[in-house]
């Protein structure tokens, strides 16, 4: 058993089922690590030095096949919808077992202690148990790595057991095919069976996080990332996949805190998380300048294609997925805080990239919008490729991140409102979509104009501008922003067709007040008013 001279005992495995794997990998070193992937025919280096791998079938996460255990803990305080998938313990025993089964028969295992939430008084030990090093090396990069002094005396609290290769029989596990991921918090175990996709792992422990800290410890989990001033004036940006929370939180003239997962306290902002976790498609070095140089050694690009005849990534390439990821330290961000703690928040972003090019690319929300936002959690993805599919589609997602919240979203947002109020929080609404027409028509917003109206938020330099009401969704938009032409901030002026602007505007309200029927019941009035208006 290849392992460093630390209090790691094969008896911790043995009590978990794990008896008969002749090699275990205890806390690889990254090079270590690739070294293995190379070894075993899963992985090739890049021209920078990262290594580059395929995640098989599975190239992003599977949410009709998560499930969490139905008990004694869970059955009358998690949030049961088409998320939240309950699953008999007898099933989890069962899986348990044929998990435990499978590993045992393979040649060597890779075993990781690391830990989440970077403030101490919050820490939750982990040991991930896989049978790929690749995995193992996403979870070096993505969670928070333990000193040999941590080790010594090194407890998990939970584990989380991967077993990509296994495919499970739905009849025998209860399951709906033939992979899935388990949660037991009766067990504190995470199990994955059938699926190489990394992330699976990391949004596994902030479902338990979005459970465990709102729940036991008072503490917002938020699906957003962060960063700070100079001043200490933290910025926390929500938002769904493809909005830009990644892009936008690695400002080079602001430190980053994280850039997905963090808990706001009574006194702080803190991490979740050790590293980033960043889409590739369509990266460039002059758009994304920290994240492209975040792709070395060390670094774990999935699901990438080479250009012919090179080992240079297309990031254009979406053949295999348009999911494409890269995930490093936060270390490889060059002004990452460390630890990864931020003061109160003093500026709070939603991000939305809205194909339909309805909302302002920039506007100032009320406690009662923002808390109907928040709930609403909009985006609108382009159309997809399918023949005669051209409308854009619309997402909504609770909380910016529905798939991964135990808990009925209503009490995240009683927290957010309190907080909000209580550290007298601005609150803005970033389109990163479309202007002048809907995807097809339009045209995207550029991200200099967007970071240079995030910029402008963050400094004052919208506190005294001009605002007016949007006429349907009523936030405040400013009529004047440095670095941005105004023509840009009203988007109705953007559009040609004036009429055709509103017809969509009222469209996209209509489905933003169908989608929030579910919700009105348990909010504030406040809340419910702050509804756009049909005109």
């Amino acid at each position: 058993m290849s392992v460093p001279t630390l209090a790691f005992s094969k008896k911790a495995l043995n009590r978990l089922g794990l008896t008969t794997s002749e090699t275990i990998h205890y806390q690889s070193s990254p090079q270590d690590l690739i070294n293995d992937t190379l070894r075993i025919g899963e992985g090739a280096l890049n021209d920078t030095g990262a290594l580059v791998i395929k995640t098989g079938e599975f190239t992003g996460r599977s949410p009709k096949d998560k499930f969490i255990v139905k008990d004694d803990i869970t059955e009358n305080s998690v949030h049961w919808n088409e998320f939240n998938l309950p699953i008999d313990s007898k099933y989890f025993d069962i899986v348990h077992k044929e998990i435990m089964n499978y590993l045992n028969q393979q040649p060597e295992l890779w075993v990781r202690d690391s830990y989440a939430c970077a403030d101490p008084r919050y820490r939750l030990n982990i040991r991930v148990i896989n049978e790929k090093p690749w995995n193992n090396l996403f979870a070096y990069n993505m969670f928070l790595r333990p000193t040999d002094d941590d080790l010594e005396n090194f407890e998990p609290e939970w584990h989380v057991i991967s077993a990509p290769g296994l495919k499970l029989d739905p009849r025998k596990c209860g399951t709906r095919q033939q992979n899935a991921s388990i949660v037991s918090f009766k067990h504190k175990t995470i199990l994955i069976a059938g699926s190489g996709y990394t992330g699976e792992t990391k949004k596994g422990i902030f479902t338990i996080l979005n459970y465990i800290l709102p729940h036991e410890r008072n503490a917002l989990s938020m699906h957003c990332s962060a960063n700070m001033g100079d001043d200490g004036d933290t910025a926390i940006f929500f938002g769904l996949s493809g909005t830009g929370k990644t892009t936008l939180s690695a400002d080079p003239n602001r430190k980053l805190i994280g850039d997905d997962e963090h808990a706001w306290t009574n006194d702080n902002v803190f991490n979740f998380e050790g590293g980033c976790y960043a889409k590739t498609i369509g990266l460039t070095e002059d758009k994304e300048p920290e994240i492209y140089n975040a792709i070395r050694p060390g670094a774990l690009v999935e699901n990438v294609t080479f250009y012919p005849g090179t080992n240079r990534i297309n990031f254009e390439d979406g053949s295999i997925t348009e999911n494409t990821r890269v995930s490093y330290p936060l270390d490889f961000i060059s002004n990452a805080i460390e630890p990864s703690i931020g003061e109160l928040p003093k500026n709070i972003f939603f991000l939305t990239c809205d194909a339909f090019g309805v909302l302002p690319p920039i506007s100032r929300l009320s406690p009662g919008q923002a808390m109907y936002q928040f709930i609403s959690g909009y985006t609108a993805k382009v159309a997809g490729t399918e023949a005669g599919v051209t409308e854009p589609k619309p997402t909504f997602s609770a909380c910016f991140g529905a798939p991964f919240l135990p808990l009925h979203p209503g009490k995240y947002a009683k927290m957010l409102g309190e907080k909000m109020r209580e550290n007298k929080v601005n609150v803005w609404m970033i389109n990163t979509g479309w202007t002048g027409g809907p995807h097809g028509v339009g045209t995207r917003i550029k991200l200099k104009f967007t970071r240079a109206m995030i910029t402008a938020a963050l400094e004052g330099k919208l506190k005294n501008v001009t605002c007016n009401p949007h006429p349907v969704f009523g936030m405040e938009v400013p009529t004047s922003c440095p670095g941005v032409p105004s023509e840009v901030l009203d988007p109705r002026n953007t559009w040609a067709d004036k009429n055709a602007y509103d017809e969509k505007a009222n469209y996209l309200a209509g489905l933003f007040i169908k989608n929030f029927e579910k919700y009105k019941d348990g909010v504030a009035t406040e809340v419910v008013e702050a509804a756009p208006k049909v005109r």
